[in-house]
């Protein structure tokens, strides 16, 4: 961020007391006596619509079944055996737009059972004992690169290391998670639970991490090809969309992306500089989550501007109502058109919008507000060029994830096909890692 030059970016807005308050965890974990009433609230449907809601397939009336008789152990092993990064899922997957949706006490009382928490409550025990729930299988011989240490290429390389392949996993950052270490808001992962995730799933053996290593000129497609039998590619969406407007380049001005990952890295909260009028550029997660840590490390106005309707925005209602609830304003139908100031953003110029013959258009109406911190957060691009054959802006997948080169699967956000969402690019590692066990050992 370029906040050093701007005067009305500064750290310590708040006390190092007042920000562990708002860092706190999110949702309180469930403690024994919650798990069993929220648990005993379940009907335990045959052919559940909250399994089919859910990404990964868990068997959520049983493992919630698994909680009510007192056995939450086993209730992890269920949910980890569909999903081994379900101790993250359960803190950031959107469950109000998937399986709490989908689930029959939501629609018949408008009150779901708490899917999400009671994930968290089995997953959280068993992690906490420190006992992997599985034994890796007899070594095939067979070695796996895995590009990227996300959720997708996580899952990939636990389900290939429990079924014996030996991998290793390439990333280009200091650590590994990728999202889940620096992407996800502070206050749904606390405790550096990402990372100590990482070290437990690393616990099933076989998986080695190389960190600081992206595919490049330095990490090519072709020389990991060569040297291992089977390559898996999650280095997710690098790259972040540009506004394109006049002082795009001035102090105060940057991704979002960047400013959760500072967030999400800083050792003291407090060094953080925020600004104190605050504007936001976007309309999904990372636009409320930039905003809402905005708003918990002292800026006083935060404002969203969003160029379509509410309906629209791909942050769900939930995670708009949590901004709106932490005092940040949601502006809709306006675009921006410029940043203001003398070397450094004063203020933001927003048009109208309107959608005329099924296209989004200014109307020539603008307006002006406070800003002298503006983040985009308009959408992420892919960075990397192995030669794969491409949908849209993302690696074009079939099957499993199989790509246009023999050999080469891909999954998670870098790939096409999927919703950005840390649970599909677990399945998508899942079902990708299935998919290259079966090829090379010829065991469909």
């Amino acid at each position: 961020m370029n906040s050093q030059f701007t005067p009305g970016v500064v750290p310590k807005r708040l006390s190092t007391e007042d920000l562990s308050h708002n860092f706190d965890d999110l949702h309180a974990p469930l403690v024994v006596h919650e798990a069993a009433v929220a648990a005993d609230r379940c009907y335990f449907c045959h052919d559940a619509p909250c399994v089919t809601a859910c990404p990964t397939d868990i068997d959520i009336p049983l493992f919630i079944r698994q909680i009510s008789t007192g056995t939450p152990e086993a209730a992890a092993k269920t949910i980890f055996g569909m999903n081994i990064l379900g101790g993250m899922c359960a803190r950031v997957c959107p469950t109000e737009d998937l399986c709490e949706q989908a689930c029959v006490r939501e629609l018949a009382e408008g009150k779901p059972v708490e899917i999400g928490r009671l994930q968290r409550f089995a997953t959280d025990k068993l992690m906490k004992s420190g006992v992997h729930p599985f034994n890796r299988a007899d070594p095939t011989g067979k070695c796996v690169a895995v590009v990227g240490a996300g959720p997708a290429g996580l899952s990939c390389a636990h389900r290939l290391a429990l079924l014996g392949h030996d991998v290793t996993v390439y990333d280009a950052r200091p650590k590994a998670g990728g999202l889940n270490e620096y992407g996800i808001a502070a206050y749904k992962s606390t405790d550096d639970f990402a990372a100590r995730e990482v070290d437990w799933l690393m616990s099933i053996g076989g998986i080695t991490i190389e960190t600081g290593k992206a595919l490049g000129d330095a990490l090519s497609l072709d020389a990991i090809s060569a040297e291992f039998d089977a390559v898996f590619i999650g280095v997710g969406l690098g790259g972040v969309n540009a506004m394109g407007i006049a002082g795009d380049d001035l102090a105060g001005v940057s991704d979002a992306v960047s400013f959760i990952e500072d967030l999400r890295q800083a050792s003291d909260l407090s060094d953080l500089p925020v600004g104190r009028n605050v504007v936001v550029i976007g309309g999904g997660m990372t636009a409320v989550d930039a905003a809402v840590q905005s708003k918990l490390l002292g800026a006083e106005q935060v404002t969203i501007a969003y160029r379509r309707g509410r309906e629209a925005m791909s942050a769900s209602r939930y995670e708009q109502d949590l901004a709106a609830s932490h005092g940040v304003k949601l502006m809709f139908n306006v675009k921006p058109n410029a940043v203001h100031g003398n070397g450094a953003a004063a203020e933001i110029e927003l048009e109208y919008t309107q959608i005329t013959d099924g296209k989004l258009i200014g109307t020539g109406e603008t307006m002006r507000i406070a800003a002298d911190q503006v983040f985009r957060a308009i959408g992420q691009t892919l960075t990397m060029d192995g030669g794969l054959a491409l949908e849209g802006r993302k690696i074009a997948v079939t099957d499993a994830g199989r790509t246009s080169r023999d050999g080469v699967w891909a999954g998670g956000d870098c790939s096409s096909g999927g919703d950005d969402l840390t649970v599909t690019a677990v399945a998508e590692g899942r079902d990708a890692a299935m998919d290259i066990h079966a090829t090379l050992t010829g065991d469909v």
